[in-house]
């Protein structure tokens, strides 16, 4: 197989950088009204597409998102996944290849997929009213792309809540020109979890969009002590409240979530139920972990032992001891770990809400640890990817930006209105306050958090650098009252989504645009 760009490949990149550069350099920038704005049908971008490095080879798969049935903490539950599954299936390829993804939607509404994380051509991104139509239910669609750059992604549906089911998967794509070393891989995907245990994502939704003055008495408190607040107790039952009171996170600045959840999942399994990983003493596990979740961040770690972190949003960083990584919704890190004899329990602990799931690795001795017997706190040297600093390997060239937008991330629970620059967004009107910007610009985005709530910040279609030497991401943690500020090359043209990765506060507006305009 051919893992490396052709001279016809090079020879078509440059004409399409070329394109670009012709595009930033002689066509003035056009006003908001009537901006020309390089949509997903744009021949550009199928050029763009045409040109990129490729393998030979096809990845194919059939996704079937529909209804089923399952079994979580000993109940039944009806919720929606893909292929009759609570664990997608993780696609995997090599940089270069193609990916064919069939979606036979067998939902009863629209459906999409997005590609979490990666840099494809703009008409493949999958959110409806922006980039595509929603696949209608009993259609047979599908994605078409080569896969841009190595590392650990993951898609999901992009309409509504739908993502608060199962409509989420791991996509893993690997380097041909792989350094790190290690002897096994672990792919986990954690999730918070209520769809049919105490209402449904809509039903939160709903909820919360009353604000809080409006959650009455059964707003949940929370006990930090206890790793099982919030579950079923013995008799089933339990506060069917949905709005979360009172978790909080010196780490994330305060406010840790809006939603109560019953339990959280460590690939598709429950507490009470734990995955578990066979491996050797003195093995090398690649950890491959995504947090898939709606309102909740995870402290990951070993008790007593630490991780070696080598990648956070698919790119490369210098690597970091430590003894727990947070990830915000969307975020994803990559780790090391050498197996010792026995269990050893990877813990992921949902911060600020008391509560856990874990997975095990098991080396065929000793007995597994009660769930009761776990830590329930992960201290020491504890780290978010935002934190982290690049592998020299990726670092953007030094430039000065181009262009500069400020983004204040606006909004509250009283009213539960989040919105970017006190903005709602409206799918309808998606392009009403787009963040323009041209082909060529190193662009330098401002993310200004004016609420008193942590967001996990995600921009679809690149990848940014924190700061001038901070790490490569797609989705940074902002803390109350802060400023990240991040910056990207503008070189994958479209209209581009950007939004929190909190479920919740997306659908009620905190999103945006950027915009390429001809």
């Amino acid at each position: 197989m051919n893992t490396t760009p052709t001279r016809r490949s090079f020879l078509g990149l440059s004409v399409a950088a070329a394109a670009m550069a012709a595009l930033s350099a002689c066509t003035p920038a056009p006003a908001v009204s009537g901006a020309n704005r390089i949509l997903p049908t744009d021949v550009l971008i199928a050029e763009i597409e045409t040109a990129r490095a490729a393998t030979g080879t096809t990845i194919t798969a059939t996704l079937t998102p529909a209804a089923l049935t399952t079994t979580l903490a000993g109940k039944t539950i009806t919720t929606a996944g893909y292929n009759g599954s609570l664990v997608a299936p993780t696609l995997r390829g090599t940089v270069g290849d193609q990916l064919n993804v069939t979606i036979a939607n067998k939902l009863s509404a629209g459906t999409s997929v997005h590609w979490h994380g990666l840099a494809l051509r703009n008409n493949d991104d999958g959110v409806p009213g922006l980039t595509q139509d929603a696949f209608a239910p009993g259609s047979q669609n599908g994605y078409d792309f080569k896969l841009p750059h190595p590392g650990t992604y993951w898609y999901h549906s992009h309409v509504e809540m739908q993502r608060e089911q199962a409509l989420y998967g791991a996509l893993i794509i690997d380097d041909p020109n792989e350094t790190l070393v290690y002897d096994k891989e672990w792919v986990i995907v954690l999730d918070d979890w209520l769809d049919g245990i105490t209402g449904t994502p809509t039903d939160v939704l709903k909820e919360l969009s009353q604000g809080m003055g409006t959650g009455g008495g059964g707003m949940k408190g929370m006990d930090h002590g206890n790793t099982n607040q919030g579950e079923m107790d013995q008799g089933g039952t339990m506060d069917m409240s949905h709005m979360l009171m009172g978790a909080s996170s010196d780490f994330l600045g305060g406010d840790a979530g809006d939603v109560a959840y019953p339990f959280h999942l460590f690939n598709g399994k429950d507490p009470g139920n734990p995955e578990t990983f066979a491996a050797k003493p003195g093995e090398k596990i690649r950890l491959r972990i995504i947090n898939a979740a709606g309102d909740t961040a995870y402290r990951v770690g070993v008790p007593g032992q630490q991780l070696t972190l080598t990648h956070t949003d698919g790119f490369p960083i210098q690597h970091a001891m430590v003894d727990a990584v947070v990830l915000g919704m969307g975020e994803r890190i990559d780790a090391l770990l050498t197996v010792q004899d026995g269990y050893t329990p990877l813990l992921a602990l949902a911060e600020g809400k008391g509560q856990m799931t874990y997975g095990l690795i098991y080396t065929g001795t000793g007995t597994a640890p009660a769930r009761e017997s776990l830590p329930t706190a992960l201290t020491g040297t504890v780290v978010d990817g935002g934190q982290l600093t690049a592998d020299p390997s990726v670092t953007l060239p030094a430039r000065k930006p181009d262009r500069v937008h400020e983004v204040h991330l606006t909004g509250g629970m009283m009213k539960y209105d989040w919105g970017i620059n006190g903005h709602r967004f409206d799918m309808t009107k998606p392009f009403e306050n787009a963040f323009d910007l041209k082909a060529g610009e190193r662009v330098e985005v401002k993310f200004i958090n004016d609420t008193m709530m942590w967001h996990p910040m995600h921009i679809h279609g690149h990848t940014f650098q924190i700061g001038t030497k901070g790490a490569r991401k797609d989705t940074v943690i902002v803390r109350p009252m802060e400023t990240v500020s991040v910056q990207f090359d503008a070189d994958n043209p479209g209209q581009w989504l950007f939004h929190c990765h909190n479920a919740y506060h997306a659908e009620r507006g905190m999103m945006g645009v950027f915009s390429y305009l001809s």
